[in-house]
């Protein structure tokens, strides 16, 4: 893993920064960190996320003409209250 160091931060933006993390019970370097990987992670690989991928795949289908089938029990279910 690498280190990154950032100078000359406003400090509202360092204060906000604290309060977010906080606020996510996360120290501000984890808050930072997530962040980063939030925002530069998905243009890196310049792919969707799992879940759009899997959203794009299912958007087009009409669910409301798929058929459901009828629901009916496997086998008989076993009687207790017979001697």
């Amino acid at each position: 893993m690498s280190s990154l160091t950032v100078r000359n931060l406003d400090e509202s933006v360092k204060n906000s920064l604290r309060v977010r993390a906080a606020r996510h019970g996360l120290s501000m370097e984890e808050e930072v960190r997530q962040i980063l990987q939030k925002i530069v992670a998905p243009e890196q690989a310049g792919q969707l996320s799992f879940a759009e991928r899997v959203n794009s795949r299912f958007t087009q289908l009409q669910v409301e003409s798929l058929p459901i089938p009828a629901c009916h029990a496997v086998r008989t279910p076993p009687a207790f209250d017979a001697p």
